[in-house]
């Protein structure tokens, strides 16, 4: 009995088609800063951040390249890549966090929050306790330096639904 290779190749394809399409597979593929800063509310929900799969990120890394250096062509930035910010801004977000954690009581039992540092921009996204004074917490989160652009996403009412898309094992759920 004479196997043709062409049967071996279709087979061999077949059994790779799931690895091959691992759309599930979500990954930080960017790294760009992604990190929790508080977990005082109870039940709110985990972010996406910055994590996509390989086709998102296929799809998405012509816009990303261009876009990042859409500042320095611009004359808006010293460094020739937006992105070459970002860890720079979340150090210093994490300095910033370390100075309100003194002298902006509360905060850290009163929120849940993430932050995402992308191409100089700051997302803030998770829940706050209602009745919470937060503005003096965003404004001096807003202050860090070199932040071109900063982007709340927060609730009082988790259970109302959330301003931002969800992260599941597996998949990103749209809001």
């Amino acid at each position: 009995m004479t196997i043709d290779i062409r049967c071996i190749a279709l087979v061999l394809l077949l059994l790779g088609t799931p690895a091959l399409h691992a759309e599930d597979d979500l990954q930080n593929r960017g790294h760009d800063p992604f990190f929790q800063i508080s977990s005082g509310v109870a039940n709110c929900p985990e972010p996406a951040g910055p994590r996509i799969s390989e086709a998102e990120w296929k799809r998405d890394s012509h816009h990303r390249i261009e876009h990042g250096n859409h500042c320095w062509v611009e004359g808006r930035c010293r460094l020739p890549n937006a992105f070459a910010y970002d860890d720079e801004i979340a150090e210093t977000a994490q300095r910033r966090l370390q100075w309100m954690a003194i002298h902006v009581p509360g905060w850290k039992q009163s929120t849940t929050l993430w932050v995402t540092v992308w191409q100089r921009w700051m997302l803030v996204q998770g829940c706050v306790a209602p009745g919470y004074a937060f503005e003096p917490f965003m404004t001096a989160l807003r202050d860090v330096p070199d932040v071109e652009r900063f982007i709340n996403e927060t609730t009082a009412h988790p259970e109302r639904g959330v301003p931002y898309a969800l992260f599941h094992k597996g998949a990103v759920a749209k809001p």
